[in-house]
């Protein structure tokens, strides 16, 4: 008789009659290590919370420190001299602005246009503008502060206007800004020789060719310094030098 062949167990339920159908396979059921380990991890953190809350209940409360903090010793002998109003620059200008302004020469004549209390507010200084009303708006804008001006005139030759225009300066470097507006429309008014004005960064002086109709001459200088900015014009039946300009530039912004 030949060899028996053993099936694998199970062989025969694979193995449905012919018109049956196959039996559905058993579900896995799922093993009772992993609900075990499951049940473990919850317990634990369960059993940590309790434990952190117990032990820090039993604890004293922590004391916090201090608000107040301890007294510094203050520093002995004489603190430091204050500047004098040559040296503080804010000292100066922030008194009467009026005394910063060139004297007018001997020989001349206190201009009658000059308000006699040497004082421009903010409507009068807009009135120098060609369109006041903008300017009034602008220069609220750029915090004009004051105007201190003087003027005077030099027999029939020569009429001589400065003005000291202060800002306050708290958002805007409107001293500055304005000098740059001013240099910007000297160069637009015309054809002019100009100079650098020394001691002051970037003040520059300008003379111009005479006003053919009017036969008018005339010179600008536009500088700053700190919160102040500057304006120097000159008018003349005669030609206006270089050195007449430039001195009186000179001389205006050393008293700043």
């Amino acid at each position: 008789m030949g060899d028996v062949v053993e099936e694998p167990e199970g062989a025969a339920e694979a193995e449905a009659p012919a018109g049956e159908a196959a039996p559905a396979p058993r579900p896995r059921r799922r093993g009772r290590t992993t609900l075990l380990i499951a049940a473990a991890v919850v317990l634990g953190v369960v059993a940590g919370t309790c434990a952190g809350y117990l032990v820090q209940a039993d604890r004293g409360p922590t004391k916090l420190p201090s608000l107040s903090q301890p007294v510094l010793a203050q520093a002995k002998g004489p603190g430091p001299e204050p500047l004098s109003a040559a040296q503080d620059r804010k000292l100066r200008t922030d008194g009467d602005l009026r005394k910063l302004l060139l004297k007018k020469p001997r020989d001349a004549k206190q201009a009658d246009w000059v308000d006699p209390d040497g004082w421009q507010d903010l409507a009068g200084y807009a009135d120098n503008f060609k369109a006041p009303d903008g300017a009034f708006a602008d220069l609220v804008g750029e915090e004009f502060r004051r105007a201190a001006v003087t003027g005077w005139e030099l027999g029939s030759t020569y009429t001589v206007e400065i003005r000291l225009v202060q800002y306050r300066q708290e958002q805007l470097l409107a001293a500055a800004d304005a000098s740059a507006d001013g240099q910007y429309w000297a160069e637009e008014e015309g054809e002019s020789e100009n100079w650098a004005i020394p001691g002051t960064g970037d003040g520059r002086a300008y003379v111009y060719k005479a006003v053919d109709d009017l036969d008018l001459h005339f010179a600008v200088a536009h500088a700053w310094r700190g919160d102040v900015a500057m304006e120097l014009w000159i008018y003349g039946s005669k030609p206006i030098t270089k050195k007449t300009v430039m001195d009186l530039a000179e001389r205006q912004m050393e008293q700043l």
